[in-house]
């Protein structure tokens, strides 16, 4: 089994968010699959489901972003999920808008979110996937991660949605994770 979870804020003031993009990518993931996050369980709302007769996961902690390492873990250990079928997506100031990299593991990148995950499952040896938000300096952190997309960044975070969704499937389908980066971590649609 697997765990796919989405960083993110809940409620409607953070809708739309560069902060709340691991939330984005999850619910696009679960309306292509045809399944909604409707249980609630450890503050996440998540579904248990399969793709290509893999059974999974996929979470949304509800817990805000600098406590999501609560509901992951809650999650990994209720379902004994071991850690390297764990993947955690977020968003990232360090890459450009729209630029996405899978990782197998690393540090917490000065994200708050991911920093938590890492205290919390005792482990920095889970698989990221990072998705660039791009950083204008004319704005502090806080400010620019909390801010609203505009109707440019969404376009260009739209197009990339298909593609998270085939390579976040081919590795639920295959769990070849070295395979996925290979293919996708340079990707130019």
């Amino acid at each position: 089994m697997k765990l796919i979870v989405g960083l993110g804020n809940p409620g409607k003031e953070y809708e739309n968010t560069r902060h709340n993009l691991g939330f984005q990518v999850v619910e696009y993931l679960a309306n292509k699959l045809g399944i909604k996050l409707t249980k609630k369980k450890f503050n996440g709302l998540y579904c248990l489901t399969n793709y290509a007769e893999k059974e999974f996961v996929l979470l949304e902690p509800q817990t805000y972003m600098n406590n999501s390492g609560e509901c992951v873990s809650a999650f990994r250990n209720y379902f004994q999920i071991p850690l390297e079928n764990v993947l955690v997506i977020y968003d990232d100031l360090a890459l450009p808008l729209g630029k996405f990299r899978f990782r197998p593991q690393g540090s917490g990148g000065g994200h708050n979110g991911i920093k938590n995950v890492i205290e919390l499952l005792k482990s920095n040896n889970f698989k990221r996937l990072r998705i660039g938000v791009g950083y204008d300096r004319k704005f502090t952190i806080c400010d620019w991660v909390l801010g609203k997309v505009n109707s440019e960044e969404k376009k260009e975070i739209e197009k990339k949605l298909p593609i998270l969704l085939e390579s976040l499937c081919l590795w639920i389908e295959q769990n070849n994770f070295e395979k996925i980066m290979n293919k996708y971590n340079n990707f130019e649609p």
